[in-house]
């Protein structure tokens, strides 16, 4: 009996494949573009690391992994600095001093000596001492009056963080994320991404990039943008909405990130890439031209620098000269105070860079940042900061008390001055009796160079001052008898004014520079200097919002200083305005007693 042949298996009926709808998220713009391409995912193995104590037998052996960490660490650091060659020249620019900074934190930095100390005082492995180490300086710089400068105090500690990273990744032998097979026109999602991270990235294959993680100031933005590479960071939920190969829109301007875009969303994107291209190629244009209103009025628009890495966008910018030289860096992740020369010849490089534009130098304002170690080191401030150090000793009174230290930074940016047009800016001033003392020490010291023989300009650099206290502000017609010139800080004073921290998220929108009590002290301050025909500027955030520059210019204020980002945006609200307009604006505005009517006229916004 045979068994009935077998019936041929029925073929499964393969389903068809349903496209994924279309997705929209949110998250922070932090270089704009449109990028339109393929997904590319780059994850990275975190590093497997568990706290774990040692016995007092071990101690030699932990050191011993560390001292190899610390070398294979500077040897990758190396390598990635030679791979710089390859990127633009103003990207190599920006991203060249963050690697030596990762460098000298590699090298004897209280990071490297906290972890050694730590292995053999309280027992840990060398992984266990890197981590708490590093989150003990984390904590000590995040905790640090925020003042003007809370991006700069969030980039220090991103890079404490990194340089820990990289010291466990190598103890753990965990390998690091690659790019190598990175395709022609992709769009580079992943959870984060970090500033060694981005070194690796090649623009002129990466369309664009966009991460569950990060912010619009850290160093990562800061490279992206220097990049030019389209970005969207901080958004939400990212990881689970996309798939490689998928197609992806990043608006780096809205910023948006759309997954899976429908035809009529694609073809809506491919129509920004042009408008965008367009609009660039407007503001690239107006670099060369004068920051001049409709009826005449020339206006003076200049950036701040927080480090020498940003000469380069100020350039790309279009800015005539730096309005805010924020002189920290100098003094930060360092065991010793700089001395004169090496302060001289990073001024006098910085004032070079700019051929003739002018350059002002804030004097060291130190706010309580127990972090600055070589203060501490070399008994200049104490270890334990005050309870409040918003209000306690800083910016010139620090100097002041440390005549030594103030005299030698004094020193060093007029020996620089030769090099062309500098002025001389102090912090926190508050009383007439700060700037005579402060001038009586700079001319001291301007007879002293001369006795040695230095060159120096004929007539010595302007002193000027900020006004950032209500303080100040109320009192800025006698300060303008003292001081050369104003700087008008509106983030501090703003702070100071209402009695709120930005940084505090319960109260952070309390924080308001067009509540009327500090348009009015910004208006007595620009009135005082200009009654006396004295230069007056702003330099805080309100000089970086175009929106806001019809107020201040109606306010008679006629010199800004800002991100260097912000300067074609600022320069084209100014080519567009008419100043007998802007002043009536203002007097309307200045009528007005309700910050949100203030708010409505000004911005749009109800």
């Amino acid at each position: 009996m045979t068994e009935p042949p077998a019936k041929p298996a029925r073929r499964a009926t393969p389903r068809p494949v349903v496209p994924r709808a279309e997705r929209r998220l949110i998250g922070i713009p932090v270089s704009p573009g449109i990028a339109i391409g393929p997904v590319f995912g780059a994850a990275e193995a975190p590093a497997p690391v568990i706290r774990h104590k040692i016995s007092a037998a071990d101690t030699q052996a932990e050191t011993a992994r560390l001292e190899a960490a610390i070398l294979q660490s500077r040897k990758q650091l190396m390598k990635l600095r030679a791979r710089l060659g390859n990127l633009p020249e103003d990207s190599q620019a920006e991203i060249a001093p963050m690697l030596d900074a990762y460098l000298q934190m590699i090298g004897p930095s209280r990071l490297v000596r906290g972890a050694r100390r730590r292995i053999g005082e309280t027992l840990v492995s060398a992984e266990t001492a890197v981590l708490d180490e590093t989150d003990s300086i984390c904590s000590a710089i995040l905790a640090m009056p925020a003042d003007d400068d809370a991006a700069g105090l969030r980039r220090r500690a991103d890079e404490v963080r990194e340089v820990g990273r990289r010291l466990v990744r190598n103890l753990t032998q965990t390998p690091f994320r690659s790019f190598s097979a990175l395709p022609q026109g992709a769009v580079l999602l992943c959870e984060s991404l970090r500033p060694a991270d981005a070194a690796l990235l090649d623009p002129s294959r990466l369309a664009g990039v966009a991460t569950d993680e990060g912010g619009s100031d850290g160093h990562t933005a800061i490279m992206l943008r220097a990049l030019g590479v389209p970005a969207v960071l901080g958004v939400a939920g990212l990881g689970q909405a996309a798939l490689p190969g998928e197609t992806v829109i990043i608006d780096g301007v809205a910023g948006t990130v759309i997954v899976n875009p429908t035809a009529e969303t694609l073809a809506d994107a491919r129509r920004a890439v042009t408008a965008f291209a367009r609009a660039q190629q407007k503001l690239a244009l107006l670099r060369r031209l004068p920051a001049i209103t409709t009826d005449d009025q020339v206006i003076e628009l200049q950036a701040n620098l927080e480090i020498p890495a940003e000469l380069p966008l100020i350039a790309q910018a279009g800015a005539a000269g730096i309005g805010l030289l924020r002189s920290e860096f100098l003094f930060m992740n360092r065991e010793t105070l700089p001395q004169e020369d090496e302060q001289t010849e990073t001024y006098r490089s910085v004032i070079e860079a700019m051929a003739g534009d002018p350059v002002t130098i804030r004097v060291l304002d130190w706010g309580g940042e127990k972090d600055i170690e070589a203060l501490q080191s070399e008994g200049v401030v104490p270890e334990v900061t005050d309870d409040n150090p918003a209000l306690g000793l800083r910016g010139i009174r620090l100097l002041l008390r440390e005549t030594a230290l103030f005299e030698t930074q004094l020193a060093a940016i007029l020996r620089a001055s030769v090099a062309g047009p500098t002025r001389v800016l102090l912090p926190m001033v508050t009383t007439v009796g700060e700037v005579r003392h402060a001038r009586e020490i700079y001319e001291r010291v301007a007879r002293r160079l001369r006795r040695r023989g230095e060159k120096l300009p004929e007539t010595l650099p302007p002193l000027g001052i900020m006004i950032e206290t209500p303080g100040a502000a109320l009192s800025a017609d006698a300060l303008a008898l003292e001081a050369d010139f104003f700087a008008i800080g509106t983030n501090d004073l703003t702070m100071y004014t209402l009695a709120v921290d930005r940084g505090e998220s319960d109260v952070a929108a309390l924080y308001d520079p067009l509540h009327p009590a500090v348009l009015r002290l910004v208006q007595f301050a620009a009135e005082a200097a200009l009654r006396l025909r004295m230069p007056v500027s702003v330099c805080g955030e309100m000089a970086a919002n175009p929106k806001l520059l019809p107020l201040l210019l109606g306010l008679g204020l006629r010199s800004f200083s800002m991100n260097a980002s912000a300067v074609p945006r600022v320069k084209q609200a100014v080519r567009a305005a008419d100043i007998d307009e802007c002043v009536r604006f203002a007097r309307r505005v200045m009528e007005q007693s309700d910050p949100a009517r203030i708010k409505e006229m000004v911005l749009g916004q109800p």
